[in-house]
């Protein structure tokens, strides 16, 4: 998590204290930052060793894990909240990451870029892929192996049984409640089992 005004929003959702698990952490700079602006403890989960290093060098703690295997061996509702950020775009095995999500934390909160964002539909109406802030790949060379939009989550949500507690959009920071699926580069979703 590069961008610090979506960090400062992602942690305005997460209570005080809360032991937290950050799936996909990156380099750790969101739960250094949990850890230091809201005393949250918790680990993060990370594949790519020169960010598991990064952690570690944070003072974050870290689990290296393929999260397309699962997470098993954590028990039911082990952390108050489970954030994915920046990750669902990059999983195979999305609904169940999500179902898993709601399941190892009393709450989820998923961020992902939301395509449907009215810049990256004027790119493709002008027949280009959007390469944006938040979708910062040509389209042969991103990691992302699929895309998705705020309104299509909602859908997914709604599919696998998940309560939507809270649901909006960011841009450039701000939060966005009016129509985030067209104005908002970056779809954010807390829920819960339902």
């Amino acid at each position: 998590m590069s961008d610090p005004l979506i960090m400062q929003a992602i942690a305005r959702l997460v209570p005080h204290g809360a032991r937290v698990l950050d799936l996909g952490c990156g380099d750790g700079a969101l739960l250094a930052y949990l850890q230091k602006h809201n005393g949250c403890t918790g680990y993060g989960v990370e594949l790519d060793d020169a960010n598991v290093h990064a952690c570690v060098k944070r003072g974050v703690n870290v689990l290296q894990l393929n999260l397309d295997e699962g997470l098993s061996l954590f028990a039911d509702q082990s952390f108050d909240v489970v954030l994915q950020i920046d990750t669902l775009q990059h999983l195979r095995n999305a609904e169940t990451m999500l179902r898993e999500t709601v399941r190892v934390g009393r709450v989820g909160i998923v961020a992902f870029p939301n395509f449907a964002h009215w810049f990256n539909r004027l790119s493709v109406l002008q027949g280009r892929m959007p390469v944006t802030k938040r979708l910062p790949y040509q389209w042969y060379d991103t990691p992302n192996i699929r895309v998705g939009t705020f309104a299509d989550f909602g859908d997914l949500a709604r599919k696998n049984h998940l309560q939507v507690v809270d649901a909006f959009g960011l841009q450039n920071g701000q939060e966005v409640r009016a129509l985030p699926n067209l104005m908002a580069g970056t779809a954010v979703y807390k829920l819960q089992r339902g």
